[in-house]
């Protein structure tokens, strides 16, 4: 290879490490940007928040007695780390709270599978379930207290309330939305309505489900808060009414922003399970 041929190769090389960005690559990068841009700005808002607030504590702005501050809320919560009372109070509410959600979910896919099957049944049923979906949930927990007492069932029935008679609606309206070219495909080969429902309604109705899942997560722990303001000797909503009844401001704001920790982890528990199964299909 003499010299002007090397300084070709040399030249394509160059222009081959220097190529221009595709299209999808400058979308994918300025995807990226603009994620990290609005975490840190995320950031900033809730660091500017939390500033602001200590420095209207210290500086006589506000009454920590009725607003606390953060340094207040860290000192308690490390005092809950210590005495286990953390362990024991968030320990109780998010039990409440998972097993409130997996019979919302079980109950709400039986029930909606059952209307899907039943035409006569879904049109007695579906008046109802939207007058009981309507209804204030907060007026039927004292009904709860006076037929199964006080305890952890209240609580999970007061949670599962909340959330059931819309997720089974929900759901009901996904299930009779699928396409019915398939349906169609099914019945021409032979297959019966439990075919369909296996083979191309469940199977469909999977991102209405876990869409469903996401609202219903939180759902059922507001329904199992309310349960424990009527019903409980334990929790973080029965330590958000008793610190609201003896102006324990800090043990009162640090149980929200516990319940807000885990409504977010919860909810990005579901976000990951369907982030899984997109990458799969």
């Amino acid at each position: 290879m003499n010299i002007a041929e090397k300084t070709d190769e040399t030249s394509r090389n160059n222009v081959n490490l220097y190529k221009e960005p595709t299209a999808q690559e400058l979308y994918v990068k300025s995807h990226r940007r603009h994620h990290h841009i609005v975490t840190v700005l995320r950031l900033i808002v809730l660091v500017s928040f939390l500033g602001l607030w200590e420095a209207a504590g210290r500086l006589g702005w506000i009454d920590t007695f009725f607003f606390s501050s953060p340094g207040m809320v860290i000192s308690y919560f490390m005092e809950m780390i210590k005495d286990g009372s953390f362990f024991t109070h968030t320990g109780i509410t998010l039990l409440e709270t998972l097993i409130s959600f997996l019979l919302i979910t079980i109950i709400s896919v039986i029930a909606a599978t059952l209307l899907w099957y039943s035409k006569t049944l879904s049109e007695i049923s579906e008046p109802y379930l939207v007058v009981l979906n309507s209804l204030p949930k907060s007026a039927l927990a004292p009904l709860f207290i006076v037929w199964l007492g006080t305890g952890i069932t209240t609580i999970i029935v007061a949670g599962i309330s909340v959330a059931v008679f819309g997720s089974i609606i929900s759901l009901y309206t996904g299930f009779k939305h699928v396409d019915k070219e398939k349906l169609k495909l099914i019945y021409t080969l032979g297959g019966n309505r439990a075919d369909a429902f296996r083979k191309v309604v469940l199977p469909s109705s999977i991102p209405v489900i876990l869409s469903n899942m996401k609202v219903n997560i939180g759902l059922a722990l507001v329904g199992v808060i309310i349960g424990e303001f009527l019903a409980a000797r334990r929790g973080l909503g029965y330590l958000i009414i008793y610190g609201s009844q003896v102006f324990q401001l800090n043990m009162l704001i640090t149980s929200i922003i516990i319940l807000c920790v885990i409504a977010m982890g919860l909810y990005q528990c579901i976000q990951w399970i369907e982030h899984i199964y997109k990458k799969r299909t």
